[in-house]
């Protein structure tokens, strides 16, 4: 399956700032999804991945939040919502896209971390997904460290 990189990454970029606009203002998904495709960039985004994350995250937020909270060292109420968005797309990424190398999923959400998130967000954001993957993708993440 082939697939433009540059416009999977702006797919995460939408789809991480309709998270955070849809946990924000709690504003039906509907709407918020509607919001983010009438701007003029989606169209440089791979606009049916950005539907499949965002929707993805909407329908599945109890069980990402639930995997991801044995892994926080604080109460999931107090992380930033921008941290938030971020680790559920993460989160979604590697229990919902098994095609999706488990290193591409982290890799991403702490580029994004490094873009949207505090000072030292991506550093969270790596141990958060890290110790997910390795209770997820278990076969790979070993694969992956015998190479």
């Amino acid at each position: 399956m082939k697939f433009n990189v540059k416009a999977r990454r702006k797919a995460r970029e939408f789809a991480v700032q309709a998270i955070y606009q849809w946990q924000v203002t709690q504003l039906p998904a509907s709407e918020v999804l509607l919001q983010f495709l009438v701007f003029d960039d989606i169209r440089r985004a791979d606009q049916e991945y950005f539907k499949r994350l965002f929707n993805g995250v909407i329908e599945s937020t109890a069980e990402l939040d639930k995997q991801i909270e044995p892994f926080l060292d604080r109460p999931l109420k107090d992380v930033s919502p921008v941290e938030l968005a971020i680790l559920r797309l993460g989160s979604f990424e590697l229990m919902y896209c098994p095609e999706l190398p488990y290193r591409v999923a982290l890799n991403e959400s702490i580029e994004l971390s490094k873009i949207y998130g505090g000072t030292d967000s991506h550093k969270f954001t790596n141990g958060v997904l890290d110790k997910l993957a390795q209770r997820l993708r278990q076969i790979e993440v070993a694969s992956d460290k015998k190479e």
